[in-house]
């Protein structure tokens, strides 16, 4: 997975399009340069996307596409995708590239989170940003749970978040 620079807002050369999954409708935005979001419909945080053109035919789309199909069919369990997140701060940035070290399978938790970016103290913030995170399934932001190991929330909704463990073989 290739994590690249971020993507400040949104720019002419982006384009959306909406893909069916086990799980529901995601929208999938891409510029030129790589996926750069991937939403769940009804998820927390989802910025208004009704000005993007919709790309059918767009190369970094179609492999999204494609290979959301392969990691629910459980075909694929690494996205092979320039990956450029929609917004975000510097901090957000540091979790979310964080979140894409996370291997399949595995999980982490906030607070081990905020200590492998060097910020120990702020698990609380990591928390938060990974509830920001603009690429839902793509960076595993549903591999993250709690100190104690409980399941905490999702902007996708906490039972996509069981579902994604379970195809993972985290959760039985």
């Amino acid at each position: 997975m290739n994590l690249s620079h971020p993507s400040p807002t949104f720019s002419s050369d982006q384009w959306q399009m909406p893909v069916q999954t086990p799980l529901g409708q995601m929208t999938l935005v891409a510029s030129q340069h790589g996926l750069c979001g991937a939403w769940f419909e009804h998820q927390k945080h989802v910025p208004d996307l009704h000005h993007l053109p919709w790309g059918p035919s767009q190369s970094w789309l179609l492999q999204a596409k494609a290979q959301l199909s392969e990691y629910f069919e459980g075909k694929r369990k690494l996205f092979e995708l320039p990956l450029i997140p929609l917004g975000g701060t510097g901090f957000q940035h540091q979790v979310w590239q964080a979140l894409a070290m996370i291997p399949f399978g595995k999980f982490s938790s906030y607070a081990e989170i905020a200590r492998f970016i060097g910020k120990p103290q702020s698990a609380r913030a990591v928390g938060m940003a990974v509830g920001r995170n603009p690429l839902s399934i793509f960076l595993p932001c549903h591999r993250v749970m709690a100190s104690n190991g409980a399941l905490t929330g999702y902007a996708g909704g906490l039972d996509r978040k069981i579902s994604l463990l379970k195809i993972e073989g985290t959760l039985l």
